[in-house]
């Protein structure tokens, strides 16, 4: 097999319709199969998760208590947990929110506060206002701007998902529509770079929320629109004094068209939040220990901090259910594996990859004996994709090791090897940077990146349970099948293809860990 060119395999033609059928008549695989989606528990360990402890950003006592609720889980099915340190991250409390508008009429709004955002210490009244429009007017609006809310994104002119309109309307429209907004992103950004006299945007988009928040403003107001119906991505802030809050796409677009029309805006806001200082972070590393090869690892891995705006179902909630299932599938069927098993719940990786990244980092003598890491990190569908990760010798186990999947779950899941490192950006790629192979289990990206990915839509409804079986039925599989290969995977390393400046890509390099928060 040609391990320099990416070779797509497809394992199985499409299965009639009906029960899932094994290719193998493998005993433990059959118990598995059963354990997995007839006697599934996904759904009341998501409501354990998602709805009674909620969200788990980095830092937070919602991470903590969740750590503590997977350890007691794991202790109810006899399988041991540790926690690793991994350093510290400050810990941020926040409270009740009323964003309400108070002129020219009333109407309370709908807002997220930023992560790491100072409280009010009570409601705080202020006008809204824009950046300054010309450079030389900007002294005399910085003397002005104590007590004030200041817009500081390019508002959207259509809070309509792009599809609605490519489905309901012609292509002229559309094309208007698009060149009216980069007019006022344009526009906008002038704004900002004539406040902080930045030289483009990106720097001044970059500064204008620090001067401001040093300048006594009552608050900031940003509006991240993810694309769709109601959906914002929202995120952290570095304000030390000004509340900072996201607004929704409709009603961040509502202020503006009042102040651009001439209507001044007065808002009042009621936030609570509190900074508890720095407190330790860990991995909660879970451990069915090998028979034959102790000190030889697979290691199934997720996340389970989230952003804080919703629950983190889908980022990474259900990552973290597929891989807890997975382990008690595992410990009932298969008790005793060749290899150990470690089941990793990662810390602080939307922060930047910090756990995974500090278990390579804590763990070198561990990092030798490991046969593989598959990690999952991505949305509630059914897997769609298993890849090689540029790893040579992936064509000659992971086809095998996928091989007894049900026929059905196989014709959907392409196996691609030895793959061209199509994605980054999450836990597995802690591991492909020191070229121990490493592994992502992929569910489907568009509606998973526009609708719950970083959102405050993020939330338990958005599970569809028969997939979430099935994929940790399947981590579980190819777990055990991992385990039991009498070889150990190699270390060597795919060419990979060219990027876009036509030279061919380097293998990525791995990057200190961060660890703490430097609040």
């Amino acid at each position: 097999m040609n391990r320099i060119a990416s070779v797509i395999l497809v394992l199985a033609l499409a299965a009639p319709a009906g029960a899932q059928t094994l290719q193998y008549e493998d005993p433990t695989v059959q118990e598995m199969l059963r354990l997995g989606v007839e006697e599934s528990q996904t759904r009341q360990l998501a409501h354990e998760l998602l709805d009674v402890i909620g969200p788990r950003l980095a830092g937070s006592e919602g991470l903590e208590a969740s750590q503590q609720w997977l350890m007691e889980r794991y202790a109810a099915w006899g399988i041991d947990t540790r926690l690793e340190e991994i350093g510290t991250w400050a810990r941020w409390r926040p409270g009740i929110l009323h964003v309400d508008m108070l002129t020219p009429r009333v109407s309370s709004l709908e807002a997220e506060l930023k992560a790491w955002s100072p409280g009010t210490d009570g409601p705080v009244t202020g006008d809204v206002v824009l950046p300054p429009a010309d450079a030389s007017d900007a002294e005399a609006w910085k003397a002005a701007v104590a007590g004030k809310f200041v817009l500081l994104s390019p508002p959207e002119e259509m809070c309509r998902a792009r599809q609605e309109l490519e489905a309901n309307t012609g292509e002229a429209v559309i094309e208007a529509l698009e060149a009216r907004r980069r007019d006022t992103q344009t526009a906008f950004y002038a704004r900002m770079q004539a406040l902080t006299g930045a030289g483009n945007h990106f720097q001044a988009a970059a500064m204008a929320a620090q001067l401001v928040d040093s300048l006594g403003a009552a608050g900031t107001l940003e509006s991240r629109w993810s694309g769709g119906w109601g959906v914002n991505k929202v995120f952290g802030t570095d304000n030390r004094n000004a509340v900072a809050l996201d607004v929704s796409c409709e009603d961040y677009g509502l202020l503006y068209r009042l102040l651009e029309g001439g209507t001044p805006v007065t808002l009042r806001v009621d936030a609570e939040a509190e900074h508890l200082g720095e407190v330790p972070q860990y991995n909660l590393i879970a451990q069915i220990t090998g028979s034959e090869k102790p000190d030889e690892y697979v290691i199934l891995g997720a996340h389970l901090d989230s952003w804080h705006a919703a629950t983190g179902a889908t980022d990474n909630g259900t990552g973290t259910l597929t891989m807890l299932e997975a382990a008690r599938i595992l410990k009932e069927t298969y008790p005793q594996p060749k290899r150990t098993i470690l089941i990793a719940h990662w810390a602080n990786e939307e922060v930047g990859l910090i756990g995974s990244s500090a278990f390579r980092e804590d763990n070198p003598d561990l990092l030798p004996g490991i046969q593989a890491v598959f990690n999952q990190d991505n949305g509630t569908w059914a897997f769609e994709r298993l890849e090689g990760q540029g790893f040579a010798e992936s064509p000659d186990f992971l086809p095998a090791w996928a091989s007894v999947l049900p026929l059905e779950w196989r014709n959907r899941m392409v196996v691609e090897v030895p793959g061209a490192q199509n994605n980054s950006g999450s836990d597995h790629t802690s591991f492909v940077c020191a070229s121990i192979p490493a592994f992502r289990f992929q569910s489907p990206y568009d509606e998973y990146r526009q609708y719950t990915w970083h959102t405050n839509r993020d939330t338990a409804d958005k599970i569809v349970f028969d997939d979430l079986a099935a994929n940790a039925t399947t981590a579980a599989m190819v777990a055990y099948m991992a385990s039991e290969d009498d070889q150990l995977m190699g270390r060597g390393q795919s060419v990979l293809p060219s990027g876009g400046n036509g030279r061919t890509r380097s293998w990525p390099n791995c990057r200190p860990t961060r660890r703490s928060s430097g609040r």
